[in-house]
C-alpha cells in the first residue's frame, strides 16, 4: 500500500520552542552613576532656590521679634556695675509695654536719651564701611543697637506720684518716706554718692532712675535742671532688661530686688492710714459739734440782714 506523503520531513514534527519574555534592559554601571548625578544636581538646584526664601523668612521673623518682642542691647559703660558689666549683652522685653504695662520700681530699663540732653554730643567714630555695614545689618535684625540711637540703661527707683530723696553721706535713698535697702550697689558706693537730692515729687507718667554704680552714673540726679526735673517719660522707655544673655559665663536674670516689695512703699499705701483716719474722724467731729450746738456752747455763724 502506498503510504501517503509526509510534509517533506522525515522525522517527527518539532514544536516551536517557547521563548521567555524579554526582561527589561538594566542600565549598566554608567547608567546608574548618571542617574544619581542628575538627582544630586536637582537637589542642589532646589536647595539654592529655597535658600533666599528661607533667609527672607528668617529676616522677617527677626525684624518682628526685634520690633515687638525682644531686642538685644550692649552695655557701653560702667554705670550699672556690678549688676551689669561693660560689654554685657542684655535682652530687653518690648512686648509688655504694648499691653499698657508701665515701668515699676526696681526694674532695670532701657530708655531713649530724654530730649537728647543726657548723653550730650557723642564723638563720631569711623570704623570703616565694612564694620558699619555689619553693625547696620545686626541692628536691623535686633542683635545689636543702632549706632544712630542714643539709649541708656538704669534702675527705676521711683514712679509717678512717688516722693524720692537722699540726704547725702551714708544716708539711704527714701521713697515715700521708706528707706531702701540696696544690696545691688557697687561695693564702696554710698546711696546717692556726692549728689544728694530731694525731696522730689515724681510727676505722673514719669520715672526717677539711678545707676547701681552711684559714683559713676550721670542719672536723674544730674539732670534736675531739665524739663521733668531729672525724670524720664514712660513713653521714652524701650523696655525692661530681663536677662544677661552674653557672655555665657555671666548669664543671669534681672529680677526686682526685695526692697521694692516692702509694704507701705506705694505712695497710695503710705497715704492710706491718714486718709482712713480722717474719714473716721469726720463723723465724730460732726457728732460732737451737733451736741455742743444743742447745748448752746458753740458760737453760731453771723446772720446776714
Amino acid at each position: 500500500m502506498a503510504v501517503g506523503a509526509r510534509s517533506g520531513h522525515e522525522g517527527p514534527e518539532e514544536r516551536p520552542e517557547e521563548r521567555p519574555e524579554e526582561a527589561p534592559e538594566r542600565p549598566g554601571a554608567e547608567g546608574e552613576e548618571g542617574g544619581s548625578r542628575v538627582k544630586q544636581q536637582q537637589k542642589q538646584r532646589s536647595f539654592w532656590k529655597e535658600l533666599p526664601i528661607l533667609i527672607g523668612i528668617a529676616l522677617l521673623l527677626a525684624l518682628l521679634i526685634k520690633t515687638f518682642l525682644v531686642q538685644a542691647f550692649s552695655i557701653p559703660s560702667d554705670s550699672m556695675q556690678d549688676t551689669l558689666q561693660r560689654g554685657d549683652r542684655v535682652l530687653v522685653d518690648k512686648l509688655t509695654p504694648w499691653f499698657g504695662s508701665k515701668p515699676e520700681r526696681g526694674e532695670v530699663v532701657v530708655f531713649h536719651d530724654p530730649g537728647g540732653k543726657w548723653l550730650g554730643e557723642m564723638p563720631e567714630t569711623d570704623s570703616g564701611p565694612v564694620a558699619e555695614g555689619i553693625q547696620a545689618f545686626l541692628s536691623f535684625i535686633g542683635l545689636m543697637p543702632s549706632a544712630e540711637e542714643k539709649d541708656l540703661i538704669k534702675r527705676v527707683i521711683a514712679v509717678g506720684g512717688d516722693t524720692v530723696e537722699c540726704k547725702g553721706g551714708n544716708q539711704p535713698v527714701k521713697v515715700n518716706g521708706k528707706k531702701l535697702d540696696e544690696p545691688y550697689l557697687y561695693p564702696g558706693n554710698t546711696p546717692c554718692g556726692d549728689k544728694p537730692f530731694g525731696p522730689i515729687k515724681v510727676p505722673e507718667g514719669r520715672i526717677w532712675v539711678m545707676g547701681d554704680h552711684r559714683q559713676n552714673s550721670l542719672d536723674s540726679r544730674y539732670h534736675q535742671n531739665l524739663p521733668g526735673n531729672g525724670t524720664v517719660a514712660n513713653s521714652d522707655v524701650v523696655g525692661r532688661a530681663i536677662v544677661v544673655a552674653w557672655p555665657i559665663s555671666r548669664w543671669s536674670t534681672l529680677p526686682v530686688p526685695d526692697t521694692f516689695d516692702r509694704p507701705g512703699l506705694n505712695a497710695a499705701g503710705a497715704a492710706a492710714p491718714a486718709v482712713l483716719g480722717l474719714a473716721g474722724a469726720v463723723p465724730l467731729v460732726l457728732w460732737r459739734r451737733r451736741r455742743l450746738i444743742a447745748k448752746g456752747m458753740v458760737d453760731k455763724p453771723l446772720e446776714r440782714f
